[in-house]
């Protein structure tokens, strides 16, 4: 059975705590308004996110950011906890300093979105005490919910770096560094450098090799990489700021703020002005 808190000022989901049996909720792709987190025990399950396929056993965890599509299914038994909140509930952004959710559990343009749990303990009684407090309704209880949330996450965090560790490859041969290259270079450039063959040219490699090694090491395209960083940080423009679309685009490379608004709407689901809509905007104006 699902807790939910309702915004009482948009009729919006603020806050939710949902137990689940099954997989029928997410067996089709999805996208959300929200932010998702999904504790899930099963055999053997799929997980798919943008356009990765994740093979994954045993007791995970995933994090979804507003708008990014997934599905999850399984022909065994699987079930868990969905825990979701809308940014206006708690604001990752604000809060980067001291959780750094932000490109470790959300928004991590080249990480995984999910690592295997390695203790449950934490996790389970911060359920417990979430519910009892979704439950009790009583003064302060937004405050309470954050406080608990925060820990969460911040557990969350510890253990996807350890888990991290383990997975992120290790560069010690020629093709892993140049990964670490790009992945460095794209951070540092994606507001200039839109193109594969960019990145190759600065890595003085081909952009068939730099094309192999990324389909390699991360089951992906040089082009989804540096698309999904323009659009991570067009989506916290969007967020934070008042900033007017074509102003936006014009500082992540783009002249046309038509292209830019049908690239956007392609990759995330919703045009930029809907998501502004959906999700929020000029949050960090309003501090």
């Amino acid at each position: 059975m699902a807790q939910i808190i309702i915004d009482k000022q948009n009729g919006e989901l603020a806050f939710r705590l949902e137990r689940f049996e099954n997989l029928n909720q997410f067996d089709h792709l999805q996208r959300k308004n929200y932010y998702s987190i999904i504790l899930l025990h099963g055999s053997n399950y799929t997980l798919n996110v943008d356009l990765s396929h994740y093979e994954l056993q045993g007791n995970q965890m995933i994090f979804l950011s507003p708008y990014q599509p997934f599905m999850i299914s399984s022909k065994e038994s699987c079930s868990g906890w969905l825990l979701n909140f809308h940014p206006d509930f708690f604001c990752t952004y604000r809060h980067q300093n001291e959780i750094e959710t932000e490109g470790i559990l959300f928004n991590n343009f080249h990480g995984l979105p999910h690592f295997k749990i390695s203790e449950e303990a934490l996790f389970f009684n911060l359920i417990d005490q979430i519910s009892k407090e979704m439950d009790r309704d009583s003064i302060a209880q937004h405050e309470v919910l954050v406080a608990f949330l925060k820990v969460f996450l911040i557990e969350a965090v510890r253990q996807k770096k350890e888990f991290d560790k383990d997975i992120v490859p290790k560069f010690s041969d020629s093709q892993s560094e140049i990964l670490q290259n790009l992945v460095d270079s794209i951070e540092n450039n994606y507001c200039e450098l839109h193109s594969p063959k960019e990145y190759a040219d600065a890595l003085c490699v081909s952009t068939k090799t730099l094309a192999k090694i990324v389909k390699k090491y991360l089951q992906q395209t040089p082009s989804f990489l540096i698309s999904n960083r323009i659009i991570i940080e067009a989506k916290r423009e969007l967020y934070l700021t008042s900033k007017p679309l074509k102003q936006i685009a014009a500082n992540l490379g783009y002249d046309d703020e038509f292209y830019f608004s049908r690239f956007f709407k392609k990759k995330v689901g919703v045009s930029p002005d809907n998501y502004r809509k959906t999700v929020g905007f000029a949050k960090l104006e309003k501090l």
